[in-house]
């Protein structure tokens, strides 16, 4: 379960952060994981709860929203949004397609308390 290292330096770059602004705490964390990132959000969501005690985190609400995927065809040009596994233009019928966005987990905000 590779979401358990992600939290740990997921929690590690929050409390960095709310150290160097001078927080108390940290009360909202909102990331963005793309459908091809290979990670769950459920699993990343328990450890998030289960780990977030004792730090900046501890009473830190995770926000998680997920990013479609989201192609350029090589032949055509048109950019869009596909599903998962069905890596086909839809205008063209190409399988020519440069992944633009949803493959990584990216932290999007923090909100911290001073």
């Amino acid at each position: 379960m590779h979401e358990l290292s992600i939290v740990q330096d997921l929690l590690k770059v929050c409390d960095t952060n709310a150290t160097e602004q001078g927080a108390s705490s940290v009360k909202r964390v909102e990331i963005q994981i793309g459908k091809l990132s290979g990670v769950e959000p459920h699993y990343l969501k328990k450890a998030f709860d289960a780990f977030k005690v004792g730090g900046h985190c501890s009473d830190a609400e995770l926000i998680i929203e997920i990013q479609d995927i989201i192609v350029r065809c090589c032949q055509c040009g048109r950019e869009g949004t596909i599903m998962a596994n069905e890596f086909v233009c839809p205008m063209c019928g190409s399988r020519e397609l440069v992944v633009i966005k949803g493959e990584d987990l990216v932290l999007m905000r923090l909100e911290l308390e001073k």
